[in-house]
């Protein structure tokens, strides 16, 4: 995880602003940073701020090796067949960066053969200044954010965080809108004369459960074709396995459902058979008592990891809340709501731990069919469809949390429920076999590893909570303790207004107002463009809320 920002086209006399925006997502790299401009390229700043994680000798940005000493790259990602792309086209590497990778593919394959060439996540700004070229690509996934604008006399800015480009609007000649890079694609563009540039194409090039093109981690005539579950143990093994590619320490959050809990049981295993010179950290959070704390201290006693709880109360929640708002850059109800928990605890990481990488389990819900609404789908097919379009859109608001509350504070994610190899052989079994059994989420998932061993009986059949059910008390849950802290900050007059300020996704309650109100004064302006739609269940009636909690099957009785 790092942070990663460029200019083209825009004047020395900028330079003050260019600095004070550019030092807005240091919290992505806190080991080093350093602002790059080329005098073979006008008006061009390329800017990195670095996390180390893989060579911290050599591994800082722009990056240049002396193989191809016109290319400069700025990436933030992780590459885990970097080795494996080595030796099959026998690149020879300058550096241990798993990134370098990039600039050997560019410089033999074109810029056709990135993207699809890696399996890994990954944004990234490539300058080609012989032959005057741009090139920017992204996960298919997003799980690596990237940001940009593009204006129409030919000024292009790119950034890991929007908070960094829209403080320099006013630097911007013509119409403009900061707005999310596209996962799955990759574009291209002419390095002017002048350091402006013109746009030449966009290409897609992965879609959600399209098979990789690339060699992959376990050669898919390994697996079986009669057992199912062997296979998906295999494949999600490997997707944690892989992951493991990093100089510090790596640790998990654990909430004590059944995604995170896969994720760290997996995580102890293969570091174990790694020797990593260190014991696993796992983090949970909630309030005193809450069915999350007591699931994820089960969890951690069964699988032996240093366990850390984070107990936190209504102050907390109070005190936190604009600035969870401000990190992740979004209004949306939904993804504010799960971002409080995972900030706190990121906080906490932070300021008491030596661990850096984190593993999580975002990608499961949307990946298995998890959301409680599925068991609604009119259909098995209609329910894969619903799977699709959340994995397309997972960057906008469930990637995005995972994202920018880890990164507030400096640590990077690792995701292996959006694996691509996985997600590919998961989202190619028969529709009918992912859908809820019997009113049981992700029964096919929980059913691959029961029996193993892996996680107790009551962890892996553990039912869906609401995230405000989770981890807070049974008395009082973070629903109504963010009611009554909006009650004090919005007016009722206000909300009454609220359509004619915000007719783009208008507030209809208090909660969604204030949101609202605090998003529009850190990135006024690009609502639309950052936020499409606000998250919602599907084939619900009569819910205007998007909480779990408001679905009528939706039962808080999981029992650890």
């Amino acid at each position: 995880m790092c942070g990663l920002w460029a200019l083209f086209g825009l004047d020395t006399n900028s330079l003050t602003c260019v600095c004070d925006n550019f030092s807005k997502i240091s919290h992505r790299g806190p080991d080093a940073f350093k602002i790059e401009h080329d005098s073979r390229v006008k008006n061009a700043y390329l800017g990195f701020h670095r996390l180390s994680i893989v060579d911290g000798l050599c591994g800082m940005q722009p990056i240049r090796v002396f193989k191809y000493p016109l290319l400069f790259l700025l990436c933030n990602g992780e590459i885990y067949n970097y080795k494996s792309l080595s030796k099959e086209y026998g690149f020879e590497y300058s550096t241990k960066c798993d990134i370098e990778v990039l600039m050997h593919l560019y410089a033999t394959k074109g810029a056709d053969g990135v993207c699809k060439s890696l399996d890994g996540v990954f944004a990234f700004c490539l300058l080609d200044i012989e032959k005057r070229k741009i090139l920017l690509g992204r996960d298919p996934y997003g799980v690596r954010p990237l940001f940009r604008v593009v204006t129409a006399n030919g000024q292009l800015a790119v950034s890991s965080e929007s908070k960094a480009l829209t403080g320099i609007a006013n630097l911007l000649t013509g119409d403009h809108v900061v707005e999310p890079f596209l996962p799955g694609t990759f574009e291209e563009y002419d390095l002017l004369e002048d350091g402006h540039v013109k746009f030449i194409r966009r290409e897609r090039y992965h879609e959600p459960g399209q098979k990789p093109s690339f060699t992959t981690f376990v050669p898919w005539n390994e697996l079986s074709s009669k057992d199912i579950h062997e296979n998906i143990r295999k494949l999600f093994s490997a997707a944690v396995e892989k992951r493991l590619m990093a100089d510090r320490r790596i640790g998990c959050m654990l909430s004590g459902g059944l995604d995170s809990s896969l994720v760290a049981a997996l995580l102890v295993k293969y570091a174990k058979q790694h020797n990593l010179p260190y014991k696993i950290q796992s983090f949970s959070i909630g309030m005193e008592g809450s069915p999350d704390i007591l699931a994820a201290r089960q969890v951690a006693d069964h699988i032996g990891t240093e366990h850390h709880e984070i107990i936190i109360t209504q102050k907390d929640i109070t005190d936190v809340l604009e600035k969870v708002i401000y990190y992740t850059e979004t209004f949306d109800i939904t993804t504010i709501r799960a971002s409080i928990g995972m900030y706190l605890i990121s906080r906490y990481i932070k300021n008491n731990t030596e661990t850096t990488v984190i593993f999580s389990g975002e990608g499961a819900d949307e990946l298995a069919q998890g959301y409680i609404y599925f068991r609604d789908a009119p259909s098995a097919f209609d329910g894969h469809k619903e799977s699709l379009r959340l994995l397309k859109d997972i960057y906008l608001y469930d990637g995005l949390r995972a994202d920018r509350t880890t990164s507030a504070f400096s640590l990077e994610l690792r995701v292996p429920f959006l694996d691509l190899q996985w997600t590919n052989y998961y989202l190619s079994l028969d529709p009918s076999l992912r859908q809820p059994q019997n009113g049981v989420e992700k029964h096919l998932l929980r059913s691959a590893f029961d029996g193993t061993g892996l996680l107790p009986a009551n962890i892996l059949w553990r039912g869906k909570e609401a995230f405000s059910d989770g981890v807070t008390s049974v008395k009082k849950s973070l629903f109504q303790i963010i009611d009554e802290i909006v009650q004090e900050r919005v007016q009722d007059e206000d909300l009454q207004a609220a359509y004619e300020k915000y007719p783009h996704c208008t507030p209809k309650t208090k909660e969604a107002y204030y949101y609202r109100k605090v998003f529009e004064s850190h990135y006024g302006g690009y609502a639309e463009s950052l936020i499409p739609y606000y998250w919602m269940p599907q084939w619900v009636k009569g819910v205007t809320d998007p909480s779990a909690r408001f679905i009528s099957h939706y039962e808080n009785k999981n029992k650890v």
